[in-house]
């Protein structure tokens, strides 16, 4: 854009965020959102926060199914394959996990510098809260990279004071409390190895916001969002539920 010599707004930067979003140019959306911060400050509204938060998402969620593919292969392929054709797929993999190092680690420290310090009590603290414990977690799976334990723990640390927060501050139905309950218990699937304490977890948040639902339906905010999440946290009670069963 400099060399266009052309002035930006912060309108014109949503905009570009919003076009490159469309595209599915996310690392475009990231460095107009980042632009925004530097230029204008560290609040975003909830459209930019938004933005940022699906355009990491999504370059994240794309490597991690690269990676998952490749493990996939090598499992699938280890007693055809030759010395060679192991070495090679597993170089390609340790490109995928330096890159989602690298990915994990720039959303970790722009909301760790910047972000949560300016970030207000409430949901906007929950949501940033929240994605700090996503990509430490993310990082925590990365095993030969880094310390599972330093990373978990600090995930851990980060969803504790997201929930806690979100506890005295959110109503049981709102989505970002929902989402977040939904995260941490996949951090004790995942990370701890614990479906039980997962469904503990889910199932106390999915209870009390059916509960608190079914007592005021008309005070239900974003009822697609919550109603979308609590389907989602079902799904997992399910699976979760039926390895406790099977073990």
């Amino acid at each position: 854009m400099s060399s266009m010599n052309v002035t930006l707004s912060r309108l014109d930067r949503l905009y570009l965020a919003k076009v490159a979003d469309q595209a599915e140019r996310y690392r475009d959306v990231i460095a107009q959102l980042k632009d925004i911060i530097d230029t204008c400050g560290p609040q975003l509204t909830i459209d930019e926060r938004n933005l940022l938060s699906i355009a990491y998402k999504n370059l994240t969620a794309t490597l991690r199914s690269s990676w998952r593919t490749i493990d996939t292969l090598q499992k699938k392929e280890a007693l055809s394959s030759t010395r060679q054709q192991v070495k090679l797929m597993r170089v390609q993999k340790e490109l995928i996990e330096k890159d989602i190092d690298a990915l994990c680690k720039d959303v970790v420290g722009l909301l760790e510098r910047t972000l949560m310090p300016a970030a207000n009590d409430g949901e906007e603290k929950v949501f940033y809260c929240k994605m700090r414990g996503d990509y430490y977690r993310y990082l925590a799976e990365l095993t030969r990279l880094n310390s599972k334990e330093d990373l978990a723990k600090a995930s851990l640390d980060a969803y504790q004071f997201a929930y806690k927060h979100a506890l005295a501050t959110l109503p049981a139905t709102h989505p970002t409390r929902l989402g977040l309950a939904l995260n941490f218990a996949v951090y004790f699937h995942d990370i701890m190895r614990s479906p039980e304490r997962a469904c503990h977890l889910a199932k106390h948040a999915f209870d009390e916001a059916v509960a608190a639902a079914s007592e005021s339906p008309s005070k239900v905010a974003n009822l697609e969002d919550s109603l979308m999440i609590l389907q989602l946290m079902r799904d997992d009670l399910i699976l979760w539920q039926g390895e406790i069963a099977r073990d």
